[in-house]
C-alpha cells in the first residue's frame, strides 16, 4: 500500500472551483458593489424619508404693520420651517416667484378675512402642497381662510413637476454609460493623448445626439415639458457631455474603479439630492448642500427654469456642468499625458 505525504495530497475538487470561479479581483469588485449597494440605500432613505421644510424663502405681502408682524410670527414658527421676507405688493411677489428669488408668498386682505397664498408647482408641487397646509393651519388658528394661486404652475402632462428631473437623470445615465463602454470596449487601462482627444470628441457627438433626443421627447412627442426645444438641447447636450467627461477623467485616473466612483458621485449622491422627488428646501442639510454642485441638481435646477421660469436663475447651475466638463476634459487629457510619457521615459540600467 502507497502512501501519499501531506505535500501530495490532492487539493479537494470542490475548493478549486472556488478558487477558480471567485478570483481575488473578483472578491475586490463584489465588495465594492455590495458597498455602493448600501450607500445607495443609505442615500435615498436618509434623503427621502422624511421631508421637512426648512427656510423656505416666502414672501409676506401687507400694510407695513401687519406685514412686519406675519413676518415675526413665520420667523418663530417651530423647526424654522420658512425664511420670510417683507414686500411691497403682488406684482413683487410674482417677480420674485419667477426668478426663482422665494418659492411663496401670502397676500394678507386687511379688509377680509380671506388671504391669498401664491405658490410655484412647476419648482416641485410637493413644495407647494407643504407650503399651502403650513399656512392653512396658521390661518384656521386666527379663524382666516386661504385661498391658493399658482403663479408658476407645473403642465398638466408634467405629474407631480418630476419631468425635468426624469429627463436629466436620463442625460446623466448617458453621459457615463457611454464614456464607460467606449473605454471598456477599448481597454480602460491603456489610455493614450490621442485615444483620450477621440473619446472626448465622439462624447461631443453622443451629447448633441442625447440632447436632442430628450429634448424632442419631453417637448413635441410626449408633450410633458413646456420651453424652448433649442434651450432644452443645449442643456442636455452639456449635462451629458459634463457627466460623460467626469466618467472619462475618473476611469483614466482610477481605471475599472473610475466606473465605480461615478455612480457614488453622479447617482448615490447626485440624484436624492438633485431636488426631483423633494425639492431642495425639503431635503436635509447634507443633501440639501451638495445637491446643487452635482451634475443631477444642477441639470434639474436648470431645466426647471427653462420649462416653468422663463430661463430665469441658470447662471449658477450653468456654470457648475461647465465646470464638471471642463475638468473632465483637462483631467483625462493630464492623466493620458502623465501615464503614456511614464511608460515611454528610458529606463536607467
Amino acid at each position: 500500500m502507497t502512501q501519499t505525504t501531506g505535500a501530495d495530497t490532492p487539493r479537494s475538487p470542490f475548493l478549486a472551483e472556488v478558487k477558480d470561479a471567485v478570483t481575488p479581483r473578483a472578491t475586490l469588485l463584489v465588495t465594492g458593489v455590495v458597498i455602493l449597494h448600501l450607500l445607495f440605500i443609505a442615500s435615498y432613505v436618509g434623503a427621502l424619508h422624511d421631508p421637512r421644510p426648512k427656510d423656505v424663502p416666502f414672501g409676506v405681502v401687507a400694510p407695513r404693520a401687519a406685514a412686519q408682524q406675519s413676518v415675526t410670527r413665520l420667523e418663530n414658527l417651530p423647526g424654522d420651517p420658512l425664511d420670510p421676507r417683507a414686500l411691497p405688493d403682488e406684482r413683487t411677489a410674482r417677480e420674485q416667484i419667477l426668478n426663482r428669488e422665494i418659492d411663496g408668498a401670502l397676500l394678507i386682505d386687511p379688509t377680509g378675512t380671506t388671504d391669498t397664498l401664491l405658490v410655484a408647482t412647476g419648482g416641485g408641487r410637493v413644495l407647494a402642497t407643504t407650503l399651502e397646509t403650513l399656512v392653512t393651519t396658521l390661518e384656521k388658528s386666527e379663524a382666516r381662510t386661504l385661498r391658493t394661486l399658482d403663479a408658476a404652475p407645473a403642465d398638466p402632462h408634467d405629474a407631480n413637476g418630476l419631468t425635468s428631473f426624469y429627463v436629466t437623470v436620463g442625460w446623466c445615465v448617458g453621459g457615463y454609460l457611454c464614456a464607460s463602454i467606449m473605454t471598456i470596449s477599448s481597454g480602460a487601462g491603456r489610455p493614450t493623448p490621442r485615444r483620450s482627444v477621440i473619446r472626448l470628441i465622439a462624447m461631443a457627438v453622443v451629447a448633441l445626439i442625447g440632447g436632442l433626443g430628450g429634448a424632442l421627447i419631453v417637448g413635441p412627442i410626449l408633450n410633458a415639458l413646456p420651453g424652448g426645444i433649442a434651450a432644452l438641447w443645449g442643456l442636455g447636450a452639456l449635462i451629458i457631455f459634463a457627466v460623460g467627461a467626469a466618467t472619462l477623467a475618473f476611469q483614466t485616473v482610477f481605471g475599472m474603479a473610475g466606473i465605480g466612483l461615478v455612480i457614488l458621485i453622479v447617482v448615490i449622491l447626485g440624484n436624492p439630492s438633485a431636488g426631483g422627488a423633494l425639492p431642495p428646501p425639503l431635503l436635509p442639510p447634507f443633501w440639501r448642500d451638495i445637491g446643487p454642485a452635482l451634475p443631477p441638481g444642477a441639470g434639474t435646477w436648470a431645466t426647471r427654469s427653462i420649462a416653468y421660469f422663463d430661463g430665469n436663475d441658470m447662471t449658477a447651475s450653468l456654470l457648475v456642468l461647465s465646470a464638471w466638463a471642463a475638468a473632465g476634459i483637462v483631467v483625462t487629457l493630464l492623466a493620458a499625458s502623465l501615464r503614456t510619457a511614464g511608460r515611454t521615459a528610458p529606463r536607467t540600467p
